[in-house]
């Protein structure tokens, strides 16, 4: 199917339409109906092809960018996939309830959510990926905030509180790497750059995290309860230190830079192994909680409900959700439609605070159109990189406002890879942790008062600590560490 007229760049107002078609389907389908967002998203698709084809692309050139937008979330599906998987062999080979008792042994209610950020912070920190710390150390921590009594979305907001600082952080990860490459700038004049507004949105999270600990003291846990726990545990399963290799392995992998997929599937096979030395689990056993999950059938609620999860199928309604977004988000970058929305803003930024404004605007926007990080840091990066050169602003300035805005707002959105992600892996509904994700929705709001009070706001001259490069000899060795 050809279109009729000569192709063109969609109108700003033309675009808008798909935005807006896309949030009044989510918001009728999803709050008022109370349906899944996947008929609604596709919905959105529909409306964002329609205007493709009104602006002169063809069927062919739309269903392509389609393509080519699930073609961007495949490595995403599979990780997702596979951490399904982990989940269900961990608990049956024993090893997240290992986790799980020797958490609730030591951590004490009033450091607990402080602890938990600053874990999930080293961790993430250490091996570069978000995903894989809230898939192994982040359920483990979600089971004992509940064995502590913790409500579960403030858990959920804590593990990714420090799971995103470590993220966007670290050298080890691919978003941390992309977002100077995609602005001009080097790695570690990004991350030195980037230490100014982070510190400011961690430290008040670990303030926010310590206050709000104090509301859960000794007297008022229940005790019986976590002691009801970690005896149900002891009676379904073999605990031993040895079952703390798994975990141990996957952490050690990324740390020697060896991609998310193969580390984490040695972590599969190591707590297979294990599971049936210590547990007796016999190779259908692990194939079920493969496939299936893990089911527990202790009678004891608590229990139960802590451990019942995981595998391959637990992930389906995720990957299917993350298939609807990136077709919408495949045909609003194939077509420019994002593009067109970004260079309306541009003509309206006229001081340096308000193009900070647009660039965190346009980064959180598109994790919300787009519907995946990565897309988000390449779109913001490639739209302003030019703006910000004009200005006589260092690209440092630019890869510090895109990280602030796309890397830790994605797993904010339900229907974003991210946000699909740590809802399916930690259990929690986004919208429930959003609010306790201190650090996830400061990060954006800190870096736009830096940028309108220009705090730590360099140009060119002012800079001394690298010399500036043209993008062809701006290399820079994206680690595929599985971050998201």
């Amino acid at each position: 199917m050809a279109a009729n007229t000569e192709e063109r760049t969609p109108y700003a107002w033309e675009a808008s339409i798909s935005i807006l078609g896309l949030i009044a389907a989510i918001s009728l389908g999803v709050l008022k109906f109370e349906t899944d967002p996947q008929i609604p998203l596709l919905m959105g698709v529909l409306v964002a092809a329609l205007i493709g084809l009104k602006a002169g692309f063809s069927w062919k050139e739309i269903e392509q960018s389609m393509l080519n937008g699930i073609a961007n979330s495949l490595q995403a599906i599979v990780i997702l996939a596979i951490i399904g998987i982990l989940i269900g062999v961990w608990i049956m080979a024993g090893v997240v309830p290992t986790l799980l008792f020797y958490g609730l042994k030591i951590l004490h209610p009033k450091i607990f959510l402080p602890a938990t950020v600053l874990i999930c912070a080293i961790t993430s920190l250490a091996t570069g990926t978000s995903w894989g710390t809230s898939g192994t150390i982040g359920i483990a921590l979600i089971g004992i905030g509940s064995g502590l009594g913790f409500p579960l979305p403030l858990v959920a907001g804590a593990v990714l509180s420090g799971a995103y600082f470590g993220d966007k952080m670290s050298p080890l990860s691919d978003t941390t790497n992309l977002a100077p490459a995609m602005a001009g700038t080097d790695l570690y004049t990004h991350i030195r750059h980037m230490t100014y507004t982070t510190a400011v949105s961690f430290g008040l999270t670990m303030i926010i995290e310590f206050v709000i600990g104090l509301f859960y003291n000794g007297g008022t846990v229940n005790t019986q309860s976590v002691n009801s726990i970690i005896a149900g545990l002891e009676a379904q399963f073999t605990i031993s230190p040895i079952l703390l290799l798994p975990a141990l392995i996957v952490l050690f992998l990324a740390l020697k830079k060896i991609s998310a997929i193969p580390g984490i599937t040695i972590g599969i096979i190591t707590a297979a192994i294990l599971g049936a030395i210590l547990q007796n689990n016999s190779l259908s056993d692990i194939i079920s909680a493969a496939y299936s999950g893990y089911v527990s059938e202790t009678g004891v609620k608590a229990v139960d409900s802590l451990i019942t999860k995981g595998g391959f199928s637990s992930m389906m309604y995720t990957i299917s959700l993350i298939l609807c977004a990136m077709m919408f988000g495949g045909i609003m970058e194939g077509t420019n439609q994002l593009r067109a929305i970004v260079n309306k803003l541009l003509e309206k930024s006229k001081s340096t605070g308000s193009l900070f404004a647009a660039t965190i605007f346009t980064a959180v926007a598109s994790n919300l159109v787009l519907c995946d990080q990565y897309m988000s840091i390449v779109m913001t990066g490639k739209m302003y990189a030019q703006s910000f050169k004009d200005r006589g602003l260092h690209p440092k300035n630019l890869s510090r406002a895109i990280e602030d805005g796309a890397t830790v707002t994605a797993n904010l959105v339900p229907w974003n890879s991210g946000g699909a992600y740590q809802s399916a892996t930690l259990g929690v509904p986004t919208i429930a942790y959003l609010p306790f994700n201190f650090f996830c929705w400061l990060s954006p709001i800190v870096s736009l008062i830096f940028g309108i009070f220009n705090i730590t706001i360099e140009r060119v001259e002012e800079s001394n600590e690298e010399n500036l490069q043209n993008s062809e000899d701006n290399k820079i060795s994206v680690h595929l560490t599985q971050d998201n």
